[in-house]
């Protein structure tokens, strides 16, 4: 059973009002690839914007992979139990997700921090491959470099990669992770190249209070839809 498309377009809107986060979490990262871009004959003709493509496709690449995995685990679960208790049991874990994720980009609770420190213990055995690949000067290490990427620790991530639990199979899970992929894309890209203007930005209160506000709606409107409470299933 293939996802609403409500559903995929809610993932790709939580990427893009993630860029709050992103733009604090991977702001430096973007700015150590690109400053390491060694390949001047294809930096003059094109720019930096091959490479910012392929750390950006290569990054989602693997946010798909994580999505398959997870939403292949939840099917999993959910076969191997009682459906409509299990699935219900994802889907509140993922609303409490997405409520605790808008607050962290909100910047009002910051609990996703642990778990993206216990992510980083997988971190530390991708970093130093990343390492073996600096200063970049080909297409192809820019997109390996994106493979690595999308293991970062994160917080936004690790909340969507919950959530693809509840999305009905490994299929369905690698869709609603490229999609937020998606949402992501805009403000990483943007980020290449006009970094310091959307770092001022990202830092308002306001626009991270609206971005966590948001993200908490949606996520409350899962849990109530979870626990039967509102009329409607969640998107």
């Amino acid at each position: 059973m293939g996802l609403e498309t409500g559903t995929l377009l809610a993932a790709f809107v939580v990427g893009l009002l993630g860029g709050v986060h992103c733009v604090g979490m991977c702001g430096g990262i973007v700015g150590a690839l690109t400053l390491s871009t060694e390949a001047k004959q294809v930096s003059q003709r094109f720019g930096l914007a091959p490479f910012l493509l392929a750390y950006n496709g290569a990054r989602i690449l693997s946010y798909t992979a994580a999505g398959a995995i997870a939403g292949g685990l939840g099917w999993l679960a959910i076969s191997w139990t009682d459906v409509q208790w299990a699935q219900s049991i994802l889907q509140v874990l993922a609303g409490l997700f997405m409520v605790a994720l808008g607050l962290y980009l909100a910047g009002w609770w910051q609990g996703l921090v642990r778990i993206e420190k216990a992510g980083g213990l997988l971190w530390r055995r991708i970093e130093p491959l990343g390492r073996r690949l600096l200063p970049v000067k080909t297409l192809p290490q820019a997109f390996v470099l994106g493979l690595l990427w999308g293991w970062l620790p994160c917080g936004l991530v690790y909340s969507v990669v919950i959530w693809s639990l509840t999305a009905g199979g490994a299929i369905q899970g690698a869709a609603l992770m490229l999609a937020f992929g998606l949402g992501t894309l805009p403000n990483l890209l943007l980020m290449g190249i006009f970094a310091a203007r959307l770092a001022q930005f990202a830092r308002r209160p306001v626009v991270r209070a609206a971005a966590g506000l948001a993200v908490m709606a949606y996520g409350l409107f899962m849990l109530l839809a979870a626990l039967d409470i509102w009329p409607y299933q969640a998107l």
